[in-house]
């Protein structure tokens, strides 16, 4: 086989390897990256809905208390507030989501579904859990939600909240004395879930990784017809005349040609060397000559 072929054949192999590692490693981390992204988006969603509820209980409720006697507005309630303002967002954002998911709500509309009962069961069996993370399938794609356990830390939820008997005749009005009762103190009644879309992100660290391989490959193409170039007319050309010239020697043509050869790398003091042999050879031929 030939030097060059040799050559080709190993820096194929480095170059494959090469490929396949920083394939993986790029394609897990962008992966990972997008991740996060949406994760991070997804508590930013919840923070919002933090703070959507806060300013309702703090700023809105406050001021309708006296008209709450005569009617119940449901506006003054702080997960009806933020479930308003979500759906807003999905009239320009409809695969994002967010919902206060109660297994026993007064409101039908926060009934969790079967996926997120799970999760509010989740939170009853593991009270140390905090937030929870996962992904699903929906008409829309793969979505990703984070939830946060909804637990009654506030005794003035059970005024509404424990017995219908206990609660505002307004309320009861609206909703009737059917649901959204029983609840107990340090009970996690539901969870806050909130749902986005995870195409965008996913497909944008897709592209990424298809650019970053493409130019891996370029890269390496470029590299491969440099070396071999670079191989060619530092190695291959200069060894190849020595070849013919020492062949043609062997063969006692003494006029061949020299064995000369520029530079002073490893191949020039190759060439000296062959030179002086030359010499030595021709001395030693007149010599039995005579």
């Amino acid at each position: 086989m030939k030097l060059v072929w040799k050559f080709n054949f190993v820096l194929l192999v480095i170059f494959l390897l090469g490929y396949v590692i920083a394939g993986f490693v790029s394609h897990r981390v962008l992966q990972n990256n997008a991740r996060e992204e949406i994760v991070q988006n997804a508590r930013l969603m919840m923070e919002a809905a933090l703070a959507s509820r806060s300013y309702t209980n703090t700023q809105i409720k406050p001021l309708l208390e006296a008209q709450l006697k005569y009617t119940f507005l449901p506006q003054t309630v702080p997960a009806y507030a933020a479930t308003e303002v979500f759906n807003d967002l999905r009239k320009t954002h409809s695969d994002y989501g967010y919902k206060e998911a109660t297994l026993n709500p007064t409101n039908p509309r926060d009934r969790a579904a079967d996926w997120e009962a799970d999760i509010v069961h989740g939170f009853r069996n593991a009270p140390e859990t905090k937030e929870l993370v996962g992904e699903r399938d929906t008409p829309g794609g793969r979505s990703l939600y984070l939830a946060r356990p909804i637990q009654i830390t506030n005794g003035a939820c059970l005024v509404c909240h424990s017995t219908p008997d206990a609660a505002p005749r307004t309320m009861l009005d609206l909703y009737g004395p059917a649901n959204g009762f029983g609840w107990k103190m340090n009970e996690v009644i539901g969870a806050q879930v909130v749902s986005v879309p995870m195409s965008v992100p996913i497909e944008r660290a897709g592209e990424t990784f298809k650019t970053f391989m493409i130019a891996l490959t370029a890269i390496f193409f470029a590299a491969f017809v440099i070396l071999n170039a670079s191989l060619h007319f530092m190695v291959i050309r200069p060894v190849t005349k020595l070849a013919k010239v020492a062949d043609q020697v062997s063969l006692g043509n003494f006029e061949a040609g020299e064995f000369k050869v520029r530079g002073k790398d490893e191949i020039s003091v190759l060439s000296e060397a062959l030179g002086r042999m030359k010499t030595s050879l021709v001395q030693a031929m007149k010599m039995l000559e005579t």
